[in-house]
């Protein structure tokens, strides 16, 4: 009996991301599997994009994060480390300014993911420069809209202003941030909301198991 088709890609440059995405899963995702993540993951970010010049690399990203997520939820529970994961209303100003922060401090003890409830089309101005004057960067990061796996796989879900679109998931520890949102504000008060941020952040850190 032959197999079941291959799920149709948006895109045919997806494929070669598609094949070293499930490369690095052998053994742990069928192709299809990843192909069809990869898919939605295409057509998730293309539905609030701008502009589709970049759109693939970010989609192979996108799914890349989600597939770890899923590998994570599907593995053994309580192991590796923490996952803190930041949620905001478009993911373009607290939540990447956290999630920015947290792997700034925690150089690598940490696995930390940011997503929106609506994602915005780009991260807000000032964002990055103000991350940049302390020592942080976004390291390419874009508004993600936030995902089952994704979830799920966090040990900490910290909301920042998406009140009841947060996602809830028993089992999981919420902490609720009342930051003040950067959207369209000036680099002086980007910089009081970073440094309110960081100080959280640092707090976080602290309390984390072997963090």
């Amino acid at each position: 009996m032959s197999s079941a088709p291959s799920p149709a890609l948006p895109d045919e440059r997806l494929a070669a991301g598609a094949a070293r995405l499930a490369t690095r899963h052998t053994g742990r995702f069928a192709a299809e599997t990843v192909q069809g993540l990869l898919a939605d993951s295409y057509l998730r970010l293309a539905a609030t994009a701008r502009v589709s010049t970049h759109l693939v690399v970010l989609a192979e990203r996108f799914a890349a994060e989600r597939l770890d997520a899923l590998a994570h939820v599907e593995g053994t529970p309580g192991v590796g480390l923490p996952r803190v994961l930041f949620v905001c209303s478009h993911n373009a100003g607290r939540s990447q300014l956290a999630a920015a922060l947290l792997e700034h401090r925690a150089t690598g003890r940490v696995t930390v993911s940011s997503a929106g409830t609506h994602p915005a089309a780009e991260v807000e101005p000032h964002i990055a420069q103000a991350l940049t004057e302390v020592g942080a960067d976004l390291a390419g990061a874009f508004p993600k809209p936030l995902t089952d796996e994704v979830v799920r796989a966090a040990d900490i879900v910290i909301t920042m202003g998406c009140g009841d679109a947060c996602p809830v998931v028993p089992g999981r520890r919420y902490l609720d941030w009342p930051v003040a949102d950067p959207d369209g504000a000036a680099l002086g008060v980007v910089r009081r909301i970073r440094d309110d941020i960081d100080t959280r952040v640092a707090d976080l850190l602290a309390s984390l198991p072997g963090a």
